[in-house]
């Protein structure tokens, strides 16, 4: 099936209206005119990218695309591109200095080569221009001089004088005899097998098109199909023959991969454009693909920036209001009604040297894929602790990249990331509305008790602290939401994205405790080297019995010495009255009268929290750390609307009002 799919998104989509070319960026053009006399030595071809006005980021330059002649894909060997190719098969120079002479004359000849064949059936002038050039050029390193910034990889093509601005390999004869040429190399007759992915009688082909771009995968390209070892095959079928495929269906269908994992694929119909992104990168080596069929292209158009909302790019020039309340809808966690739900597919791939893994396969349909994905960035509700980059809001959703990146070690962001198949079955969630890996839960944990001593930290680091520690939570509540609801025995079923005053979880209320013990001592003692974050965090979220014992007595101790401030007496007396009311949920009593009641102090918390209750831990203090830092204009607003919440959490006069100077 996915090949199917993949053939039919080629043939709706034109990527092979001419079977015999292919897109490829052409950095070099060598303009010649008769005799092989070369004009305006290199030329370069450029396309700056456009960015929005109101981005910082700076515009890329790209190498022109052009239609090249289709060539399979190159092995170890010497084997020289027709027309087209690298300076050491074009002039038999190596722009890296570190090829062999002998190795360069070699692919040079090979190159010039084929140029003659095509000049002894064509007799085209252009060809001939290109042919008499490479004589004259003789392959003598230095003959000609390359630009300082010119890679091996780089593509030279040629240009015939008169013709200004068509490449010689375009030219109507030169078509024709590649045409030509391509047939010969087409394996005739049936075979005895139908096509697996046509259903028309083939002779399959033994190599497929390779895949560029993978992340992970080599530059030069990996397979997706191959059978290169006797594990793959079976049957005592050899090869090809265990997935007989015709040329046309191998190219189209690895055409339109190659198409969903680029940035930015050439439009067939003008290169200069770009077709719309399909595909969201989910770490270091895993990306996602995704398309629909006829019909479906909006939910397609929507998917990059749905999944990446914080990305520099520009909505679908169709129906641009209709696709804005579309984005609206499922970042708020709205389903929207599709008009005519059509067929959705993705594919998750991951690379390696030798080929690409295929992570998942998902087939849906673009009502189904809405739902699922306003139910997902619902579930990743959370209230922001971090301020968002000055002169900017935050985006309405996380992307998915730093999602991931959040529970990844801080090494590994950027390289290995979290393994790929944790990355997969993350996005297989946000598509299809499963459970999410659990695996997700004790990452996310544990990264943000490790990471949450840096947020006070000034600058960069700790705005990028509190940046992670924003995508963890929300992260945690997913998993556990959806834990929750599919657990029969689970009496939870709901958690808030802001902090819920009335919630009797115990690693919830917990985490609201050591927020307000932190509150606490900061406005006692005011900056301090090491606060009650810094050194009792991670193991009040493990085994709280052995912590919050010892913090509650400091914290009359630190309740005192803030009352002594008058300014500050009443912000203290509410904090103090916080922690009366939480630690009451655990009876236990007041540190003063411990030595009479032991054994009821020492037993009010729980000797240890489970994975589900840490992560709730962590949440309870994330909302409560926010929520003690409300304006007045936000605190006004929290209490309208919560108006059953607890006394302690009432702070406005419209209560009666208990002295404040009253201790407790």
């Amino acid at each position: 099936m996915i090949l199917q799919a993949l053939y039919e998104l080629s043939v709706r989509e034109h990527l092979m209206g001419d079977p015999d070319f292919e897109p490829k960026p052409v950095r070099y053009l060598l303009t010649v005119a008769d005799g092989g006399k070369l004009l305006g030595g290199v030329q370069k071809t450029e396309v700056v990218e456009e960015v929005p006005e109101d981005s910082k980021r700076k515009p890329k330059s790209f190498a022109r695309t052009f239609l090249v002649p289709r060539e399979s894909a190159r092995t170890s060997g010497d084997r020289a591109f027709f027309l087209v190719d690298k300076a050491e098969y074009v002039l038999g120079i190596d722009p890296a200095g570190m090829r062999d002479v002998d190795k360069l004359h070699i692919r040079f000849e090979l190159f010039r080569e084929k140029v003659h064949a095509c000049l002894a059936a064509t007799r085209d002038p252009g060809v001939k221009a290109v042919a008499d050039f490479l004589d004259r050029l003789g392959g003598v390193p230095g003959s000609v001089e390359l630009p300082e910034d010119c890679a091996t990889n780089d593509l030279f093509a040629f240009i015939y004088a008169p013709d200004i601005d068509l490449l010689v390999h375009e030219r109507s004869a030169v078509r024709e005899y590649w045409a030509a040429e391509r047939a010969e190399d087409e394996p005739s007759g049936d075979g005895g097998v139908r096509c697996m992915v046509t259903g028309k009688p083939c002779l399959p082909v033994d190599k497929h098109p390779v895949i560029k771009r993978v992340p992970g995968g080599s530059t030069s390209g990996i397979a997706l199909i191959s059978f290169n070892k006797n594990a793959f095959e079976s049957y005592g079928l050899e090869g090809a023959e265990n997935a007989p495929i015709s040329r046309e269906a191998s190219e189209a269908t690895m055409t339109a991969l190659n198409r969903l994992i680029h940035p930015a694929y050439p439009d067939p119909a003008d290169t200069n454009r770009s077709l719309t992104r399909r595909n969201s990168k989910l770490s270091a080596d895993t990306v996602a693909c995704y398309w629909t069929r006829k019909g479906g292209d909006r939910i397609a158009d929507m998917m990059n920036t749905i999944m990446n909302p914080d990305l520099d790019q520009e909505e679908p020039a169709a129906d641009p209001e209709e696709l804005r309340r579309l984005y609206q809808s499922i970042w708020s966690g709205r389903p929207f009604p599709v008009a005519t739900p059509t067929a959705f597919y993705s594919l998750v791939l991951s690379g390696a040297q030798g080929r690409a893994t295929l992570r998942d396969w998902i087939e849906s349909n673009t009502q189904n894929v809405v739902n699922n994905l306003a139910a997902y960035f619902a579930d990743l509700r959370m209230v922001r602790r971090n301020s968002p980059i000055k002169g900017k809001s935050h985006p309405p959703g996380f992307p998915i990249g730093e999602l991931l990146e959040a529970i990844a070690e801080p090494r590994e962001r950027r390289a290995e990331g979290v393994p790929a198949h944790v990355a997969a079955g993350f996005y297989r969630a946000a598509i299809t509305g499963e459970l999410f890996p659990y695996a997700v839960l004790p990452r996310a944990v544990a990264r943000y008790r490790i990471e949450v001593a840096q947020e006070n930290a000034g600058g960069a680091e700790g705005w990028r602290a509190r940046q992670w520690n924003d995508a963890r939570a929300a992260l945690i509540r997913a998993v556990l939401l959806r834990l929750y609801r599919q657990s029969s025995t689970s009496t939870n079923k709901e958690i808030h994205p802001i902090m819920n005053p009335t919630c009797t979880d115990e690693g919830y209320v917990l985490g609201q405790l050591i927020a307000v013990l932190e509150r606490l001592q900061a406005a006692a003692l005011g900056d301090i080297n090491a606060s009650v974050i810094d050194r009792y965090f991670s193991g009040a979220s493990a085994a709280p019995r052995s912590i919050f014992i010892n913090l509650l007595k400091s914290a009359r101790h630190h309740a005192r010495k803030g009352m002594d401030d008058k300014q500050n007496a009443g912000f203290v007396f509410r904090l103090e009255r916080l922690v009366d009311e939480l630690a009451d949920r655990f009876l236990v009593v007041d540190p003063r009268f411990q030595d009479k009641l032991a054994s009821q102090v020492s037993n009010g918390f729980p000797a240890s929290l489970d994975q589900n209750q840490q992560g709730l831990f962590i949440i309870g203090y994330h909302q409560m750390r926010k929520w003690l830092w409300l304006n007045k204009e936000e605190r006004a607003q929290w209490e309208k609307e919560n108006p059953d919440a607890p006394r302690a959490y009432i702070w406005s006069k419209t209560r009666e009002a208990e002295p404040e100077n009253q201790n407790v």
